[in-house]
């Protein structure tokens, strides 16, 4: 099972950056591959996604949040993958977002994928324009600043 780990620093408060994370249904304005996730109860997201032509939908469920902590979830159906997104304050106006996904990986392509960093690219360059997104907006979409033990 491949495990990516990558963190970008933002300049946002970390309440900024941890509250727009919460705000699931904005993903596909950062996302590639991300089509739509909808917010089906406090801790439940469904998703659809097209990546290199194959589409899938999926459940993933919140089983861990922490108001300017952490994020931390597992798909409750389809493919098998799990993470966690950890804040933390460098200054009163600096944030590093940490990411880690671990992913059970299907076909020969997803395989060859994982093996040469694809997957890894995708995510820093994902964080690349997480950092875009709220930096240039200057303030969160939204936030749900609920626990989740």
């Amino acid at each position: 099972m491949p495990t990516i780990e990558q963190s970008i620093d933002v300049d946002v408060p970390l309440s900024t950056a941890y509250d727009q994370w919460t705000q699931f249904e904005t993903f596909p304005q950062f996302m590639g591959g991300v089509e739509q996730i909808t917010q089906l109860s406090d801790t439940l997201t469904h998703w659809k996604t097209s990546i290199a032509g194959v589409e899938r939908e999926f459940d993933a469920e919140i089983v861990e949040q922490h108001p300017d902590e952490r994020v931390a979830w597992r798909s409750t159906d389809g493919k098998t993958h799990a993470g966690v997104v950890t804040f933390h304050r460098l200054s009163d106006t600096t944030t590093r977002v940490m990411v880690q996904i671990d992913w059970e990986t299907e076909s020969l392509v997803e395989k060859v994928g994982a093996a040469v960093g694809v997957d890894d690219a995708q995510v820093k360059k994902d964080l690349a324009k997480f950092k875009e997104f709220i930096e240039s907006r200057g303030v969160e979409t939204g936030a749900w600043r609920g626990d989740v033990s």
